[in-house]
């Protein structure tokens, strides 16, 4: 693992080839670990981060405030909002894609909670015009499928507690009216309880992780509490499912695994459900659901493209972890920390 001393904590990362970026905050690093600063800094009231999977668009956005800014490069596209509505006690609901059709889209909730709208990025269009019948769900950590095919949607209900849905992006842009029902995943067999988070593995395979709260005492074969399950359409069940003795808090795909962020990150075997490893030295905050809690933010953390490196934020520096492959495990001790020396950081 490696340790990157930084000039103060940083809010966004995104990986650049092999530099980090800072969006928000203005800053990169490169593989010798020196902090360069950017041409542009966001600053307040930005705290977090999305960038397009083809890297072109980014948005920077309050976490839990209503103001967001649609970036090409550091030229502002145009200025986004939300509604105030409940906006101080739940993630800002904001997603960048490729459709299959090779446009680039924006998906958030300009106007209400609860009505997804999709626009083209560059131009503003909006794709989802029309009479619209919304439900009274709060929409949270966007998500487009890697092929552009469907679109997560992992917020909450008034009970309140956690859900996932799913829509089908194809059939939204034909009558955006799909955004505001229950979405393709079925009821049956479903998930029985909070739903805390979740991520796509691919365009077949969803991930979701519940957490201690039961939805109802009915017995099925839904996913109950506590459990990571594996999602995937074109078999339409549940492919893997298996309990977790502790909070999987945010989820980043990787491969057959995903990372979970919550007091420390672990890497875990989706198909059994076993910790690969973890990284008990690297404190991320104790975080789980899109709702909430509003002194504890969600971790900052960017898995490299080619699946080997982890960069997470911590409060002066940046942890770089290199991800083991198959079933090798790393426990690293702070012993086993490599520091870039102060000297390599620019003042």
């Amino acid at each position: 693992m490696i340790v990157l001393k930084v000039t103060a904590e940083a809010q966004s990362l995104v990986w650049n080839g092999d530099d980090l970026v800072d969006v928000v905050g203005g800053r990169r690093w490169g593989p010798d670990g020196v902090e360069q600063g950017a041409s542009v800094v966001r600053g307040e009231p930005f705290d977090r981060s999305v960038v397009s999977s083809s890297g072109r668009y980014c948005v920077v956005y309050a976490e839990r405030g209503t103001e967001a800014l649609l970036l090409d490069g550091d030229r502002i596209v145009r200025e986004l909002d939300r509604s105030y509505d409940y906006a101080e006690v739940f993630d800002y609901a904001v997603a960048l894609g490729v459709l299959r059709d090779g446009r680039e889209v924006l998906v958030h909730c300009p106007e209400e909670y609860n009505v997804l709208e999709i626009e083209d990025a560059e131009s503003g269009e909006w794709l989802t015009g029309g009479e619209r019948h919304p439900r009274d769900v709060f929409h949270s950590r966007l998500e487009m499928s890697p092929g552009g095919t469907h679109l997560l949607s992992a917020g909450w209900l008034w009970h309140p507690y956690g859900v996932v849905e799913v829509f089908d992006l194809a059939s939204a842009l034909t009558d955006p009216a799909v955004l505001d029902g229950h979405g393709v995943l079925p009821s049956e067999p479903g998930v029985n309880a909070e739903v805390v988070s979740a991520c796509w593995l691919d365009d077949d395979r969803l991930v979701v992780a519940t957490g201690d709260g039961l939805v109802d005492d009915e017995e099925s074969p839904a996913l109950g509490p506590r459990r990571l399950g594996v999602w995937s359409f074109s078999a339409r069940r549940w492919i893997h499912h298996g309990k977790v003795d502790f909070p999987v808090g945010t989820l980043i795909a990787r491969g057959d695994t995903v990372v979970s962020l919550y007091g420390h990150p672990r890497l875990i075997d989706v198909t059994t459900g076993a910790v690969v490893a973890e990284w008990p030295t690297v404190e991320v905050p104790q975080r789980e659901g899109s709702y909430g809690v509003t002194h504890i933010p969600t971790p900052v953390a960017a898995l490299h493209p080619d699946g080997t490196r982890l960069a997470v934020a911590q409060p002066e520096s940046i942890a770089i972890i290199a991800l083991p492959e198959g079933e090798e495990a790393e426990l690293p001790t702070a012993d086993g920390d490599r520091m870039w020396p102060s000297s390599a950081v620019s003042p």
